[in-house]
């Protein structure tokens, strides 16, 4: 469509070098360009995309009014010859003018500024009547005083209104369609051009127009065929005219036909053949008069209605807990709520005319100031572009009390000044909840001292801050504790805490930072400086830390803790380790921790300082209990049996178990993995697979007629393990190894700790018929009276006692009295260790019944266990 434009254009400037009248070559190019511009435009209107759908029904507006506008164009030659004043080619083109000022109405949609209608019309009036006041000044007046004949004007001025009433629409859009509005605008120009042109023509002798003239709108409907396909994106939008400058093109018009006219008549040169411009002029002046009517009311109504507005949202704020109050740049008070009152305490009358500043915290009201200050600024800040600053700042209440508040100040401009509103908020409850919230974030709820996660951030701190210098950090543990919470319930465990936690607070001191870690462990944070001189020596530095960890075993038992109306008494396990160059804080607390598990160890109520040995004695205890998992699922354990015979008559009546661990091709000796299974819980699972596995064996060789016994040592997990008694009994029935052939034994310790339960579960398989044995015996805490409450069928004694028989007077004498209250009682005495001739011979002199040791028999497996029976077992027929 862009090339047809072009061949019209081309076909314009042909026509204008054909000598002919100027009506028929104005006729010929106008209907060249109208049928372009019709044909383009229903082209664009039939293939619009969705996104310019909208358009399409502007664009066929104009496109009819093209064709109508062509035809009446066309049909002027021949019309010009009648006798009517307005003839009918006039009445087509003026049909064709209304059409298209219609579709250019319709590309910009609706008035972008919003006004209302009778702004729209008014504006579009006094635009027309003051451009047909100027022309008629400059061109129509100086004619119909010459003219012999008049002419009508009516097609001139009504294209001049319907330019005049579509134009603030399209120059104020800003939608898509603005390009083809703008083009159709200049097409309604163009046309009231040529009318005009034609109507002074008419006045003339000529009665033509010129031909330049007639060839304005031929010229102007090219540009609206092309301006659809102008690009590929018909639907581009491009910048509007600013309102104001469309509000304000009405009455810049009237000034400049207002400057015409003074001219004018300064002049002399003012022609008034007609009363048409007094007529004009004064419909312009009454048509601006009802427009500052109309104007001043509106205002009135605006501001009322602001004014309401303002009294509804203050209202609304005050009923939300708010204060309002409007003050100026230097915060005087102008207004204030009767929220005043409620929230802070203050007569709202009292508070007019006084300084916001004077309520205000010293250290907040710089900042207050300031904020009020750019509010009003002329240039306002880049924080501030969204007309309103927020301030927090505090209060004081007329009880004196300093009251945290967030306020809110927007400009509030008023007549002549330039005011600031502010919206003033009490927030004293969400902040105290917020440090209510952050104190039980880092504080223990059963002690009140600092949590784990204080601790931690605040070593991270000193360590960052100071480096590690003389820092230390010390762990303590509550050794017993655990057995509190199951004697006397969690609850009286808790306030043992408490008490605990006083004690340890009291005995640390002010600048240490004392915080409970979790359970029953606390930690202390000694920061670097915080004890003695800056130029004490780090021996010095590291003797305190210790002796502070002494101040604390001290202070936990020192007496006991009394809860539940009885006494408990605790001791302290405690850990210290001391800060080093480039170690991190979580190190530190883990070196604190390791410490005081090794002082657990050994016993506790004593304190130990970690060393690194610790650490990688920790490490290899965690990967050993690995390894004891892959190797208890892969099978990698086997039962060794170590002989114990009658010493009277040297045959073989009973078997220990022994557990063995080849790890690859490496033997580690129980000592070493035992330990760690312990502490792990996999000794449950591994004593349950060696009774199994012992006593297939044993009721296999019983079965082949061999009177032998099995021995199996018990941990105290084991023992409290859920469905202990059962797990043997199962065994026992599995393997179908009569219950008087098992003996299971238990050492000293075991009957102090947690006796009631070790007693009862010993009892139930004492019930079944289950021998019991005391298992090193002597060396233990359990007195004699255990042997009253427990039916036990054996004694073992001790190898330390053993391995002095014959040279220390004193372990002789003690075995001898060993074996004597053994036989007293009934029980079955085994001596254990036996590895010297004269320790047998010694022994049998004693009247020890059972031995074991390598002198007798070393552990061996399977195997070897059946063929050492096989030599030296009686069978059960010969013993009959």
């Amino acid at each position: 469509m862009t090339a047809a434009a072009g061949l019209g254009a081309a076909a314009l400037a042909a026509a204008l070098l054909v000598n002919g009248p100027s009506t028929v070559v104005t006729a010929v190019a106008g209907v060249v360009a109208g049928l372009l511009a019709a044909v383009s435009l229903f082209v664009a209107a039939v293939r619009a995309t969705p996104r310019s759908r909208h358009q399409s029904s502007a664009w066929r507006w104009l496109a009819w009014g093209s064709v109508t506008w062509l035809v009446g164009i066309g049909v002027r030659p021949v019309a010009e010859g009648t006798p009517f004043v307005l003839t009918f080619a006039d009445v087509l083109l003026l049909v064709g003018t209304l059409l298209l000022a219609i579709g250019c109405g319709l590309t910009a949609r609706r008035p972008s500024y919003g006004r209302s209608l009778l702004h729209y019309v008014t504006s579009a009036y006094i635009s027309a009547a003051s451009l047909f006041a100027i022309c008629w000044v400059v061109l129509l007046a100086p004619a119909y005083a010459k003219a012999e004949e008049p002419s009508t004007l009516a097609l001139p001025v009504l294209c001049l209104l319907a330019t005049c009433a579509v134009a603030p629409a399209v120059l104020a859009t800003r939608s898509a369609g603005r390009r083809v509005g703008m083009a159709a605008l200049a097409v309604l120009a163009a046309v009231t051009v040529e009318e005009l042109a034609t109507a002074v023509g008419r006045l003339t002798v000529g009665g033509t127009p010129p031909l330049v003239a007639g060839m304005v709108a031929p010229v102007a409907f090219l540009l609206l065929a092309a301006t659809p396909w102008a690009s590929r994106d018909c639907v581009r939008p491009v910048r509007s005219t600013p309102s104001a400058v469309v509000d304000g093109a009405p009455l810049a018009l009237a000034g400049v036909a207002t400057v015409v006219l003074v001219v004018r008549v300064l002049a002399g040169r003012l022609e008034q053949p007609m009363a048409v411009l007094p007529i004009v002029v004064g419909s312009v002046v009454v048509v601006l008069l009802a427009k500052v009517f109309v104007l001043a009311l509106e205002t009135t109504s605006m501001r009322g209605t602001v004014e309401t507005g303002e009294r509804q949202l203050i209202h609304l704020a005050e009923n939300a807990g708010d204060v309002v109050l409007v003050c100026d740049p230097d915060g005087a008070i102008r207004e204030i709520g009767s929220g005043v009152e409620a929230t802070y305490g203050y007569h709202p009358p009292e508070l007019i005319g006084r300084s916001v500043l004077d309520y205000v915290h010293s250290e907040d009201a710089p900042a207050v100031l300031a904020a009020l200050r750019a509010m009003t600024a002329d240039e306002e800040p880049a924080t501030n572009r969204q007309g309103a600053c927020r301030v927090s700042c505090r209060v004081r209440a007329a009880d004196g009390t300093w009251r945290p508040a967030e306020s809110v100040a927007t400009r509030h401009p008023r007549e002549s000044e330039d005011l600031v509103l502010i919206s003033t908020r009490d927030v004293s409850d969400q902040v105290a909840l917020r440090n209510q919230v952050a104190h039980l974030t880092f504080h223990d709820g059963v002690t009140g001292l600092p949590n784990r996660a204080y601790f931690e951030e605040r070593t991270r701190e000193v360590l960052a801050r100071r480096g590690a210098g003389r820092t230390a950090v010390v762990f303590v543990d509550l050794d017993g504790f655990t057995g509190v919470n199951d004697s006397v319930g969690h609850a009286s465990g808790d306030y043992l805490l408490s008490q605990a936690a006083r004690r340890l607070r009291a005995a640390v001191r002010a600048d240490d930072t004392l915080a409970r870690w979790g359970g029953d462990e606390f930690a202390v944070l000694l920061e670097s400086g915080s004890s003695g001189s800056s130029g004490s020596s780090g021996t010095a530095d590291a003797q305190t830390a210790i002796d502070l960890a002494e101040r604390l075993v001290r202070a936990v038992s020192s007496e006991p803790f009394r809860v539940a109306d009885r006494d408990i008494a605790l001791t302290a396990s405690v850990g210290v380790a001391f800060a080093e160059d480039g170690v991190p804080a979580g190190d530190l607390i883990r070196n604190a921790d390791v410490a005081m598990a090794r002082a657990k160890e050994l016993g506790g109520r004593r304190v130990e300082v970690f060393a690194a040995h610790m650490h990688a004695d920790v490490v290899r205890r965690l990967e050993l209990a690995a390894d004891l998992q892959r190797a208890l699922l892969a099978n990698q354990f086997a039962v060794e049996y170590q002989p114990v015979v009658d010493l009277a008559t040297s045959r073989v009546t009973a078997v220990e178990a022994l557990v063995r661990w080849c790890r690859g091709s490496t033997f580690v000796p129980p000592q070493q993995f035992l330990g760690a299974a312990e502490d792990t819980g996999l000794i449950v699972p591994l004593s349950e697979w060696i009774l199994r596995e012992a006593c297939r064996e044993v009721a296999n060789w019983r079965a082949s007629s061999w009177d032998i016994g099995l021995s199996l040592n018990l941990s105290s997990r084991q023992i409290t393990a859920p469905r202990f008694v059962e797990t043997v009994e199962s065994a026992l029935a599995e393997s179908g190894l009569p219950a008087s052939a098992l003996t299971l034994e238990v050492i000293e310790e075991m009957l102090v700790e947690d006796a009631e339960e070790v007693i009862n579960r010993l009892s139930e398989l004492r019930a079944l018929g289950v021998r019991l044995a005391i298992d090193d015996f002597g060396t233990g805490y359990a007195s004699l009276a255990f042997l009253r409450r427990l039916p036990v069928d054996m004694i073992k004694i001790d190898p330390s006692f053993v391995s002095g028989l014959g040279r220390d007077e004193t372990l002789t004498l003690l075995t001898r009295t060993i074996v004597r209250l053994g036989h007293d009682l009934g029980l079955i005495v085994v001596a254990e260790g036996i590895e010297r001739p004269e320790q047998l011979e010694l022994l049998r002199e004693m009247g020890c019944t059972r031995g074991q040791g390598f002198l007798v028999a070393r552990p061996m497996a399977a195997r070897g266990v059946d063929s050492l029976m096989r030599t030296s077992l009686t069978p059960l027929q010969n013993t009959a």
